[in-house]
């Protein structure tokens, strides 16, 4: 083995919040690589032990208790090489994010996160208390900073890491995926290194967890700012990475540059990920959705497939008085493609006895949308028995087009257990599936170019109620996204009213939304966690 200054150990794995016993098993298994590879030090993300984000499992005194056996299973079990790894820290009443490096067999050095993020997604003040201190410790004689995440995202931890001492800087993290995240972290990771002269290490974390889901795209840039190593995203990766002196600064050796996905495909994988693990850490034997013939179940359909394989997969066709031979046709020929399990059972029986059931209610009142709303129902009791019966997740199909503006039926197609495509706009859609079609063509083409259609009376169109997804896409973004006011969207060339219909619209339909599965967050700000508007509101948006 050649001389070298510093070799660390990146461990990039997929941990599972709550799962303590399980986290630790991996990070005594990343130590042990790290042994048998000459590692002085390997790196595990924040809050590993626990999972992250463990929300209010934080105060419970079970999950305490857990936390701290672990901690010292690690200490009595692990092996020479230095072992840095997160964990929730229990301290004089107060709880701390914090970094773990053990060494000798016990905590040699702590650090706590100093800058907490309490914006979007993050609401870590609601359980942390901040560090105060830069930490830093001597690896193989190269004298190291530990910081975790946020801790990079502001300029004082740095500056005082440095002031200190340090010659590098090895940050573990736990940074979910949203589009452009990653150019985002290297931008502000390489601001860090500019003002620090420093090399940094950055280690992130892998998998699903609810509605975020983690990327990994580890990275090191040396003191000049080039990037000289990435991780694969998407998957668990285990990197060397050496340092070596030069003119008596640490340098990284050049090592492997995994490359950036295109848009369309760091989407995909994402939600490839995300339905996997939601799937799997729940322990479900797979899932069951409805397959409409139209581009959204489509989309959603291949997703599961390539998240599960086709043999955990059922797709269902149940079509009425308004469903296009076309639809029957393109839904059997993508279940055929994808090798899924295939069922198609007519709701026509169902709406019938329900219509006859309700025809003194209705005496006297046009058909409307109650009537559209009750096939989507009858296609929800339906799916969501089988889902009972087999003990499959219900996946459900709608987009975050629909989600904004309420065009979904409550206890018909949004009724199930997770939303894959929760987050992605009509337009999103749209490209994903092009993009799925071009590694192999598993959707109709049709599928794609036909106008879309919910097919709940005769000769339906989406533009009869919603302007062009063209249109509206762009003004939704504008306004969850940016927060924009209409005069501000309108600004940008959109039709006034047309702006201020949408925007009402997606006001009203708050309470729809509040009762919708939870879904893969992909963009700058999705429905869930990252949003909190009043369901009863005064507010008029103009």
């Amino acid at each position: 083995m050649k001389p070298h200054s510093l070799r660390l150990l990146l461990a990039q794995r997929n941990l599972f919040v709550g799962d303590i016993d399980g986290n630790a098993l991996k990070v005594l298994e990343a130590a042990r690589a790290g042994t048998e590879a000459g590692a002085d030090i390997v790196l595990l993300p924040e809050l590993a032990l626990a999972g992250y984000p463990p929300e209010d499992l934080l105060f419970h005194s079970g999950f305490r208790r857990q936390v701290g056996t672990a901690l010292e299973r690690l200490c009595r079990e692990a092996s020479a090489v230095d072992l840095l790894f997160g964990y929730p820290e229990y301290a004089d009443g107060a709880i701390y994010n914090s970094a773990a490096l053990i060494r000798g067999k016990r905590v040699y050095a702590n650090h706590r996160k100093q800058v907490l993020p309490n914006y979007r997604v993050f609401d870590e003040k609601r359980y942390f208390q901040p560090g105060t201190a830069p930490t830093l410790v001597d690896v193989a004689g190269a004298r190291v900073a530990l910081l975790v995440c946020e801790d990079i995202w502001e300029r004082e931890p740095t500056r005082q890491a440095r002031a200190a001492g340090a010659e590098a800087l090895l940050v573990i993290n736990a940074s979910p995926y949203q589009l452009h995240k990653q150019r985002e972290r290297e931008r502000v990771a390489g601001e860090r290194v500019a003002e620090s002269g420093l090399p940094l290490v950055y280690l992130n974390l892998i998998g699903g967890q609810d509605e975020l889901v983690f990327d990994g795209n580890s990275f090191v840039l040396g003191a000049d700012g080039a990037l000289a190593q990435r991780l694969p995203a998407w998957m668990e990766a285990t990197a060397l990475v050496e340092f070596e002196r030069r003119d008596g600064r640490l340098a990284p050796v050049p090592g492997a540059i995994a490359a950036e996905l295109s848009e369309e495909g760091s989407v995909y994988e994402a939600l490839v990920l995300g339905v996997r693990d939601y799937v799997l850490k729940h322990r479900f034997p797979g899932v069951v959705m409805g397959l409409s013939g139209g581009v959204d179940s489509a989309l959603t359909l291949a997703i599961a497939v390539d998240a599960l394989g086709p043999d955990r997969v059922q797709a269902v066709m149940m079509p009425s008085r308004f469903t296009s031979e076309m639809s029957k046709d393109d839904a059997a020929a993508q279940a055929r493609a994808q090798g899924v399990r295939f069922s198609s059972i007519s709701i026509e029986g169902m709406f019938e006895s329900t219509l006859a059931a309700l025809k003194g209610e209705f005496a006297g009142r046009a058909a409307d949308t109650a009537e559209e709303n009750i096939q989507s129902r009858c296609r929800g009791v339906l799916l969501m028995g089988i889902s009972n019966k087999t003990g499959s997740m219900l996946l459900t199909t709608g987009n975050k087009s629909e989600m904004s503006v309420g065009y979904a039926t409550l206890y018909g197609d949004m009724a199930g257990g997770f939303a894959p495509i929760k987050d992605c706009s009509k337009l999103m859609v749209y490209r994903l599936a092009k993009y799925r079609n071009a590694r192999s063509p598993v959707i109709p083409a049709r599928v794609i170019e036909r106008p879309p259609t919910a097919e709940l009376r005769a000769d339906q169109k989406d533009t009869d109620s919603l302007p062009p997804y063209e249109v509206m896409d762009p003004i939704l973004e504008a306004f969850i996204e940016a927060d924009l006011s209409v005069d501000e969207i309108a600004a940008r060339g959109f039709d006034r009213a047309t702006v201020g219909r949408i925007l009402e619209m997606v006001k009203r339909n708050e309470y729809k939304r509040r009762q919708a599965p939870p879904g893969i967050r992909i963009s700058g700000r999705a429905f869930g966690r990252d949003w909190r508007y009043p369901i009863t509101s005064g507010y008029r948006t103009r």
